[in-house]
């Protein structure tokens, strides 16, 4: 007699820890690149940005506060690793205040300090003025935005060679304008030298930073209910009274952060006197910017410039926080 095997089925082949079999495959794991889309592919978006934050900011921070603490000079150009260590000797030079050195970085920040109030309270104002103004709906008022937005817009070295030449002396519009039509001075102005200067770069900062500040004003105000302005109407309140009692404080969130960015933008401003002036701003024009790149590739001390640029960048830490820890509170007392 033959015995016949039959196969067990693969219904009764799985009964054999089915329950094991059916949690594996009902709990499958997911694939790799379903992990890197789930948990790394932020990171990995991210990574490029990071890199060139190190490599564009991060690194040479560093390597500047480094050169800081070295006598570079123009003998260690070639082999600027083998300067020789100056200690706090580089700092102890830039903050005497009694010696060449340090009363022309005080004068220098002084400036500075003058050209910044200037140029950010008046964009400020402009922005304020323009975008209240532009506020309510008429016609061409979309073309007066634009026109308004141009100056931000421009690349700035293209602006501020524009306004070099229309500061010129011989053949600038500015004294066609003023000398030639309006007969408002008595001979053509310079500009671009002597104490006229310091006026030149405040109007060329003015006219290429205040759309920024009416750009960011006039979103914050589309935020603001039209019903405050139609209640306060009609218990009487005139227009300088809405906007002392509804516009300003509507829009002190904005301001604060506004007024930090222009800060920060205008007293680290290069571009707008480098271009305006070259290597060398008349001395009324002396900004901290054009005064440390003059001590670093100019003088070729690169180790008193890097001084100079460390402690310009700690002024603009504790001013920041001190600014941030002001409005904070003044944050919180108008909550409460």
């Amino acid at each position: 007699m033959t015995a016949t095997v039959t196969p067990p089925s693969a219904h009764e082949a799985g009964g054999k820890g089915s329950t094991g079999s059916g949690d594996a495959r009902g709990r499958r794991l997911p694939r790799v690149p379903d992990r890197i889309r789930q948990g790394g592919l932020p990171y990995l978006l991210l990574l490029p940005a990071v890199v060139f934050e190190l490599l564009i900011h991060l690194i040479p921070m560093i390597i500047g506060i480094w050169v800081s603490f070295r006598q570079l000079t123009q003998f260690f150009i070639r082999n600027w690793g083998q300067a020789p260590s100056a200690g706090l000797g580089n700092y102890k030079v830039a903050v005497d205040f009694d010696a060449p050195i340090g009363q022309a970085l005080l004068h220098s920040f002084l400036v500075t300090c003058a050209f910044t109030v200037l140029s950010v309270g008046l964009s400020w104002v402009f922005g304020t003025a323009a975008a209240v103004m532009l506020q309510d709906h008429f016609r061409g008022r979309g073309i007066l935005r634009t026109i308004f937005l141009v100056p931000y817009a421009l690349p700035v070295y293209a602006a501020v060679i524009t306004w070099a030449f229309m500061f010129q002396h011989d053949n600038g519009m500015i004294n066609h304008v003023l000398h030639d039509q309006l007969g408002l001075t008595d001979e053509p102005s310079f500009w671009l030298i002597g104490n006229n200067s310091f006026i030149a770069l405040v109007v060329v900062s003015l006219w290429k930073s205040w759309p920024f500040a009416f750009l960011m004003i006039m979103a914050a105000l589309q935020n603001i209910p039209r019903e405050l302005y139609e209640a306060a109407s009609i218990d009487g309140a005139g227009i300088w009274q809405q906007i002392r009692k509804i516009t300003l404080p509507s829009l002190r969130p904005v301001n604060q952060v506004l007024v930090l960015v222009l800060f920060l933008w205008t007293f680290n401003d290069f571009n707008t006197p480098y271009v305006l002036f070259g290597k060398s701003a008349p001395e009324a024009a002396d900004l901290i910017s054009i005064h440390i790149y003059q001590s670093s590739f100019v003088t070729w001390n690169f180790g008193s410039g890097s001084a100079m640029s460390v402690l310009l960048l700690l002024f603009l830490l504790v001013v920041t926080t001190i600014y941030l820890l002001l409005t904070s509170r003044g944050r919180k007392g108008s909550d409460v």
